[in-house]
């Protein structure tokens, strides 16, 4: 858990912004007790999580990022729009980390209720452990 010289970058969305600015703060919050340099952050806000993966992807392949944390919130409304953003956030992080080796760890909270999401806002801590836990597995593979 030791993310000292390893580039880190972080996909925050700006829809429900009243919860994932805080996810924002709670994932680099942790990244700097992990060790990581603030100057080794690298953070993009696009405007949902439905534009999560594509701005990972260009992130992977021009920042030279060790892992990618995708924040956001998906909150079931009226309509299924809801499943529809949070199924091709999913698939477009699973798909780019698999594609890439690179870690792109799936921080997008999908609930039922604003309550909901509130209540998850510090598992964005955990995102930023599973980054660097990740980036340095992969590194210690690679390199074996």
């Amino acid at each position: 858990m030791d993310g000292a010289g390893l580039r880190i970058g972080v996909v925050v969305a700006r829809f429900n912004s009243y919860i994932t600015d805080r996810m924002l703060e709670s994932a680099l919050a942790r990244l700097v007790e992990l060790g990581v340099s603030d100057a080794d952050v690298t953070v993009a806000h696009v405007p949902g999580s439905f534009e999560l993966p594509v701005t990972a992807a260009a992130m992977v392949r021009s920042d030279g990022c060790d892992a990618v944390i995708c924040l956001g919130a998906v909150i079931e409304g009226e309509t299924a729009h809801f499943e529809y953003v949070s199924k091709e956030a999913a698939d477009g992080i699973a798909r780019l980390s698999s594609d890439t080796g690179i870690p792109v760890i799936f921080g997008v909270l999908t609930t039922y209720s604003t309550d909901q999401a509130f209540s998850r806002i510090e598992h964005a801590a955990g995102y930023a452990e599973a980054a660097v836990e990740m980036a340095n597995l992969l590194r210690t593979i690679r390199d074996a």
